[in-house]
């Protein structure tokens, strides 16, 4: 794995801790690790075919050993015990990368982070094609997700969500000013309703809030125009059509009012859940998962936010794309790997899988059968169906042909930290140039590529 060398170095450098609330799930053995802090569940019986997995989210730990006491009662002649390890997300994928490296230790199953996937596909790939046991359920899902960890024709992930990026606006806001959400088709429209806001509100409220501390607004319009910064994975291109539109369209929105800079950086942040909460800003584009952001940070928010698809530049131009994501990946040396590969593909793929992810982790199933099911869509008891002013599917079955996919390569987490640390500052902080902020931030891609 000589790239895995290559990359370590800045690899342990740029990971983000990602914070979850959530605790562990009982039912299992738990115990303590020395190394670094981690949570150990096992669950399944002790004459199970014996499996280690290790894992970033503790919730998601939740999710796989119900789903897994599900397996164990269904194929009493294919019995899983699995030792659950969640370890922070900085830890889990430092700690898989050198155990890869090495060769040794290295887990059945492991989740890994979209944005770290592509370190472990570059050279020897690790871990099992699941091609196989990804078909049975293929017709029914949404073809981009599996994509997202596909290399040389094998997926090597099996998805968790959609992640389909929609728009969340405040109703309540944008009614008490005469604005119709739903009129909004174009970026065009979203404007015009923002400088009628910034009008009857006598500045008091933004239409939105600019990153500079994200790519996701970036990621949208290059979906849009379907771009991709990455299309050769060799030769990164950041100066597109798509980011120079995006750009150039938010930094006249800081000009003339109508957006302000996102406090935190990006709105997937705590300054960012009180900007929301606050009634700051009455709209903003984010993955269908930020919904559990609504009902964990801001519960007093209930009934005041629909979801909607994206604007477009151009009407008949796709309004959504897949953002963030969990892979999970199979040891292929592993003793028990073929099981190990069919379960995982049930609990994830499956419809009773889907049902799950919807239930417990409140994310859009990659299973799109689940979409149409409005016995589970329309729970009236589900706390994502009680809190939206519309139902969340309703959207989703409107954008589900139209969800792309901006794949990420290992060259991606240089070019975020690019953008991220010096490109978006420079533009919507201190104004500067957008053509030549890009011509510089193509430069320093260039120079880790060479």
């Amino acid at each position: 794995m000589k790239s895995l060398k290559k990359v370590l170095p800045f690899f342990v450098v740029l990971l983000v801790v990602f914070a979850f609330g959530c605790s562990n799930s009982s039912g299992g053995k738990k115990e303590s690790t020395e190394e670094v802090e981690s949570e150990v569940t096992t669950v399944g019986p002790e004459d199970g075919s014996k499996m280690d997995m290790w894992l970033f989210v503790d919730l998601h730990q939740q999710f796989y050993s119900d789903m897994l006491n599900k397996w164990n009662e269904e194929h009493p002649d294919k019995q899983i015990q699995i030792k659950f390890t969640v370890y922070p997300y900085a830890d889990m994928h430092t700690k898989l990368t050198l155990a890869v490296q090495s060769g040794e230790g290295i887990p059945d199953l492991a989740d890994v982070e979209i944005g770290q996937f592509p370190n472990y596909l570059d050279g020897k790939v690790p871990w099992l094609p699941l091609n196989s046991y990804v078909e049975p359920y293929q017709a029914d899902l949404v073809q981009s997700r599996l994509d997202a960890y596909e290399t040389d024709g094998n997926y090597y992930g099996v998805p968790t969500h959609v992640g389909a990026t929609v728009m969340y606006y405040n109703t309540e806001i944008l009614s008490k000013y005469g604005i119709d959400y739903t009129q909004i088709k174009t970026w065009d429209d979203f404007e015009a309703a923002g400088e009628k806001l910034k009008e009857a509100s006598n500045g008091e409220v933004y239409m939105t809030s600019v990153d500079t501390g994200g790519a996701d607004w970036l990621t949208l319009g290059m979906s849009e125009f379907g771009e991709s910064w990455v299309e050769d994975p060799d030769n990164a291109n950041v100066e597109l059509d798509s980011i120079e539109s995006m750009l150039t369209m938010q930094q006249g929105w800081l000009d003339s009012g109508i957006a302000e800079v996102t406090p935190g950086g990006q709105i997937d942040t705590e300054e960012g859940y009180a900007t929301v909460a606050k009634g700051e800003v009455a709209a903003f584009p984010k993955a269908i998962w930020y919904m559990s952001r609504f009902t964990d940070y801001m519960p007093e928010m209930s009934g005041k936010f629909a979801i909607a698809p994206v604007p477009v530049f151009e009407e008949g131009q796709k309004r959504s794309n897949g953002a963030g994501g969990t892979g999970t990946v199979v040891y292929q040396d592993s003793e028990n790997a073929e099981l190990a590969a069919e379960f995982m593909s049930w609990a994830k793929l499956s419809e009773e899988g889907g049902v799950k992810i919807w239930d417990i982790l409140g994310f859009d199933p990659v299973n799109t059968k689940i979409w149409t099911n409005t016995e589970v869509t329309h729970n009236p008891e589900n706390k994502y169906v009680q809190y939206f002013v519309n139902n969340p599917f309703d959207t989703l079955l409107e954008i589900q042909d139209e969800v792309n996919l901006i794949k990420t390569v290992p060259i991606t987490t240089t070019i975020n930290e690019v953008f991220n640390v010096t490109t978006l500052n420079e533009i919507f902080e201190n104004g500067a140039d957008i053509k030549q902020a890009l011509e510089d931030a193509q430069a320093e891609v260039d120079f880790e590529q060479e």
